[in-house]
């Protein structure tokens, strides 16, 4: 079950018990329009500190991938997670809508800093032949420390807000020790001479495969968003419980932290951009299902659907970037990436729900469907491209690696 784990580097390890604990410590978020209302802010206002909110998503993983680069991977990462330590008391202490909002912003901000540059780390610490299991590795983490959250928010949230707060920023200060004293500082590789772009992204903007590849994602990341904005309404206009909702993230949560070691382990020889399409069509056509839906069995089944694609497809869009990325950009490409999941779940919020609400669900669960078997059909048309350059790449690595060792 966990044989393509076995041999990943002592750093994919600790980034793996680090992302547990920090995803702990991810309730305050969840439950954030419930604090706010407990502290009366209406919800015309709630709608500002939320935009806010998804602003600072957006600024975050470009700031991180630039720093990453420049200044260090371990050194933003402590950053990143000083900074939401330090935000998230600044948010539960904020006196008015301006200084929650702002909060709010700078919360999303550091937050967000620390996957890019953990990423970078993650891929400078394995071969190109392994980074799909260590970033399978890192994505588990994720969804064990989100299930864990889940079952402890709730209960905790009825004993006071505050403790949601205190558990986070433990966390984020724990995850901040760990990264100091276990991690490697990372690499700080000075471009080539013949690089263009300086230190910003425009190296990400003149790659045509990078040009090619992230819309192809961001759709299937804006698809999978959907569960958190269209399902619950879908739930909702069915006239089910809030309940049912809950049971259906739980449910989600259960599974994939089942399946997915399973699944990179069954998984482990195909090609992954072979296996990326198959598990993107699986979460189109799970989501778009919801469109026949209309109990919880019926919706527990299409959980089931999707959640199956999102165990099978773990960290292989964040390898695949990886792969292609420069030695001297990885965090810029990460940075990039980060950033087209954060723009693709806002569309998902705002556009995704614009169109279930005007055009009708019918409209959203079809374009779903549609959208989301045809972009992964393009991502596996690149395929051929994408095995070349990352051959390239890890060509170049080991004569960087045999050099050094000269």
């Amino acid at each position: 079950m966990f044989s393509s784990y076995k041999g990943l580097p002592r750093t994919a390890w600790i980034i793996f018990g680090g992302t547990i604990v920090n995803r702990i410590g991810f309730m305050v978020v969840p439950f954030l329009v419930y604090y706010l209302g407990s502290r009366g802010v209406s919800t015309s206002q709630v709608a500002y500190v939320l935009g806010c909110l998804g602003i600072g998503t957006l600024v975050g993983p470009l700031l991180s991938g630039i720093l990453a680069d420049r200044w260090g991977r371990r050194s933003t990462m402590i950053t990143g997670l000083v900074g939401t330590a330090v935000s998230h008391g600044l948010l539960f202490a904020a006196p008015n809508l301006l200084t929650l909002a702002l909060s709010a912003a700078v919360l999303s901000v550091c937050g967000t800093m620390v996957s890019p540059s953990a990423n970078a780390l993650l891929a400078e610490s394995v071969d190109a032949e392994r980074r799909r299991n260590a970033f399978s590795l890192v994505y588990w983490a994720v969804n064990i420390g989100s299930a864990a959250a889940g079952i402890l928010g709730g209960f905790l949230a009825e004993r006071g807000y505050w403790l949601l707060f205190l558990i986070d920023a433990s966390s984020a200060l724990l995850f901040a020790v760990i990264a100091a004293s276990l991690l490697p500082a990372g690499k700080r590789v000075a471009p080539p001479a013949t690089a263009q772009g300086g230190g910003g992204y425009g190296i990400v903007l003149r790659d045509p495969l990078m040009r090619a590849l992230l819309p192809l994602f961001g759709v299937t990341l804006a698809i999978y968003s959907l569960t958190e904005a269209a399902l619950p309404l879908a739930i909702r206009d069915d006239g089910l419980s809030p309940k049912v909702f809950g049971a259906m993230a739980t449910l989600n949560a259960v599974l994939v932290v089942i399946l997915q070691p399973i699944a990179t382990t069954v998984l482990a020889k195909a090609r992954p951009l072979v296996v990326y399409a198959f598990s993107a069509g699986l979460i189109a056509l799970g989501v778009a299902f919801t469109g026949l839906a209309d109990s919880a069995w019926t919706y527990g089944a299409t959980v089931a659907v999707w959640s199956l694609g999102e165990a099978a497809i773990g960290g292989i869009h964040s390898a695949t970037v990886q792969n292609i990325a420069p030695e001297h950009a990885r965090g810029r490409y990460q940075g990039a990436f980060q950033w087209m999941w954060g723009s693709s779940r806002f569309v998902a919020l705002t556009a995704g729900t614009a169109l279930y609400a005007h055009a009708g669900p019918s409209a959203l669960w079809w374009t779903c469907a549609v959208a989301g078997l045809i972009a992964p059909l393009g991502v596996l048309a690149l395929g051929p491209a994408v095995e070349r350059r990352t051959a390239a790449a890890q060509k170049e690595e080991e004569k960087a690696a045999a050099m050094g060792a000269e």
